[in-house]
């Protein structure tokens, strides 16, 4: 049997989507460690981007933590998590290893996205005696969305597929349908994995992208 019969074959098995270890509960799992994960870098990425580009400051600061983000391994930081006292954290160490690699993306678009606004168009509304907090709300930051949302869904993506790890320590997710098939030489299986967790990127992408089409009338209204 070809693999990408074999693929389909397992995918459309019943007795693979119940259960403790069947599609569904892995995808639960994978779920809430990434969006966990996600909503605490957001939480601490995007206040602290979007105020150093209102302010003009911190450029710097915010390429090297995107620099260091992006040479650290994910699974390295996971690892010396595994060998510290929170081994025993649960998800603890998967989700703190998933922030950092999902804040330099956010941290840098959002800085970016900030100092690139016009800065003609903010001496205008400053001009028109608008306050800081104003310029910020109603000029730099409906300017800057697009590029804060190319680095949510980015770090999101990037989020999704890299959870997969936590099946490398023994933790839930989808991760632990492809390491299964790792180890019983079932490359279906494993076929059938990836393609769980790219349609779930895929999927959280594209209700990132329609989410913002919604919202975005109503703040521009």
């Amino acid at each position: 049997m070809s693999v990408p019969a074999g693929t389909w074959r397992w995918l459309s098995d019943s007795g693979h989507w119940s259960g403790e270890s069947g599609v569904w509960h892995r995808l639960a799992e994978h779920a809430y460690v990434s969006g966990v994960a996600l909503a605490v870098a957001c939480a601490v990425a995007l206040p602290v981007g979007l105020w150093l580009g209102h302010v003009g400051r911190g450029g710097a600061l915010a390429a090297q933590v995107s620099n260091v983000g992006r040479a650290v391994p994910v699974f390295a930081v996971l690892a010396l998590f595994m060998v510290s006292p929170l081994r025993n954290a649960g998800y603890l160490p998967t989700i703190t290893a998933l922030v950092l690699f999902a804040v330099p993306p956010l941290l840098t678009n959002a800085y970016v996205g900030v100092r690139e606004v016009d800065r003609s168009v903010v001496e205008a509304a400053r001009g028109m005696g608008m306050s800081g907090g104003q310029v910020f709300r109603r000029v730099e930051l409906p300017l800057a969305r697009p590029l804060v949302m190319t680095g949510l869904r980015s770090a999101a993506v990037q989020v999704v597929a890299t959870a997969t790890i936590a099946a490398m320590v023994g933790q839930g997710g989808l991760g632990r349908i492809i390491t299964a098939g790792f180890t019983t030489y079932d490359t279906p299986q494993v076929v059938a994995g990836a393609l769980l967790v790219a349609l779930l990127a895929l999927v959280v992408e594209g209700v990132l992208v329609l989410g913002d089409r919604l919202l975005w009338p109503v703040r521009r209204r």
